[in-house]
């Protein structure tokens, strides 16, 4: 009966190695998950991070020409930089007393551009 025993544990000795190596490889995929989702948070707050500064740019702007009404034709523009976004550019069409402000920008790493516009009539 003893050298049963014997020859079972003797078959078996490799058993706690392979099971230390499947909870490592478990354990590596559950790292690689937590550092993949830190990865898009990080992307996702400087994505947000981009459209607050472009709202703020453009509701800023709006104010100014609420402040000067009646000589909005002069705050036209075209293209004009904006150095608070990654390659920023602000436009402003005057029609009469209907203004729109359109802020765009490219976020890093990234080939399509992002736009936000807003629309006002500034009566004089």
């Amino acid at each position: 009966m003893q050298k049963m025993q014997k020859r079972t544990l003797k078959n078996q000795g490799g058993i706690v190695m392979l099971e230390g190596l499947v909870a490592i490889v478990i354990f590596s995929f559950g790292v690689l998950a937590m550092v993949a989702m830190q990865a898009v948070t990080t992307r996702a707050a400087g994505d947000a991070k981009y459209r607050v500064d472009a709202s703020f740019v453009a509701t800023q702007t709006m104010g100014e020409l609420w402040g000067d009404r009646l000589n909005l034709a002069a705050h036209a523009k075209t293209d004009e930089p904006i150095a608070s976004l990654p390659g920023g550019k602000r436009t402003i069409l005057v029609n009469g007393n209907q203004v729109t402000v359109t802020v765009s920008w490219q976020s890093p790493g990234e080939s399509k551009a992002h736009t936000h516009s807003t629309t006002s009539t500034i009566n004089g």
